[in-house]
């Protein structure tokens, strides 16, 4: 399964989770790496074991899985072997948080300590991603803005961006840069901001408009199942799958980090700058203490 372009990686780990599983304000929450080791010490154990079954059979879900692309079949895997060794202790906010980390993780990228200690909420509201997470036709204004919004700058932007390394999407999410970009109706309307030879690699695979929601394009061609800093690299040679992707060119500094990136000399410190950047976006929004609930079913409230 795809992952959906609308919810861009560099929200949607831990961003997701608070519209989706909480309802609580953007502010900071206090959660602690050893939240668990008392009541339920073998967490990410458990989940680590399922995620490499995951991946095993169907490796191309790291992506899906890193953007919390809601899996409710694996998720209830996963929770069910916690419930069972450690019933009603592990919210379903905090399986998705370990699972994102081990998506990246087994993928060949960082590892990071999750601080742990979500509460799931007792609103479920998904629609609302569709005014929370920054849609693929994002301007850097845009990006910007939203971001700020939750309390992260724009390097956290550009780094998090790192994560469409991984996955695919239907061609749907970014056909309109390829068919008619102005409306002008003519077979030349495509976004100047891509390379040329990209662009006839793309319309080959996306052969028209009409909205595809079964072919799929990599975002990173060639290594789109290992976490890596490839994607700056495409960026850098305006190669970026998605209009949000290209606009980190249209900042200075989100435009100084891609090329950097793109000498290939840095990686360590992308992997590095990601699983800073993950730890703090895993702490926005977030329901602690006696606030919601442990949910029994992650996709419904009790």
């Amino acid at each position: 399964m795809a992952s959906s372009p609308t919810m861009l990686v560099v929200m949607c780990s831990s961003l997701a989770m608070a519209v989706i599983l909480s309802s609580s304000s953007p502010a900071m929450a206090q959660l602690d790496v050893g939240f668990y080791s008392k009541t339920c010490p073998k967490v990410e154990e458990i989940v680590r074991e399922e995620m490499i079954r995951i991946l095993a059979v169907a490796p191309t879900l790291a992506g899906p899985l890193l953007r919390l692309h809601f899996h409710d079949c694996f998720v209830r895997r996963i929770k069910a072997r916690l419930d069972a060794a450690c019933p009603g202790t592990v919210s379903c906010a905090d399986v998705l948080a370990l699972m994102a980390r081990d998506a990246v993780a087994l993928s060949g990228g960082p590892r990071w300590a999750v601080p742990l200690g979500r509460r799931d909420g007792r609103v479920s509201a998904a629609n609302d991603t569709t005014t929370q997470l920054p849609p693929p036709t994002a301007n850097i204004t845009q990006l910007a803005r939203m971001f700020a919004a939750k309390g992260l700058d724009m390097k956290d932007l550009v780094v998090l961006s790192g994560g469409h390394t991984l996955g695919t999407a239907h061609c749907s999410a970014f056909t309109d840069r390829l068919y008619n970009f102005t409306g002008a109706n003519n077979a030349g309307d495509v976004d100047p901001a891509l390379d040329r030879s990209y662009l006839a690699r793309l319309r080959s695979r996306c052969a028209s408009l009409a909205g595809d929601n079964t072919t799929l394009a990599e975002m990173d061609p060639g290594s789109f199942l290992t976490f890596d800093a490839g994607y700056y690299r495409l960026v850098a040679r305006r190669r970026g799958l998605f209009h949000s992707d290209s606009s980190l060119l249209d900042d200075a500094f989100t435009a100084g980090y891609v090329r950097r990136q793109a000498t290939g000399m840095y990686a360590a410190e992308f992997f590095r700058d990601f699983a800073e950047s993950m730890v703090k976006m895993g702490g926005v929004g977030v329901l602690t203490g006696g606030e919601g609930e442990i949910r029994k079913k992650c996709y419904v409230i009790n």
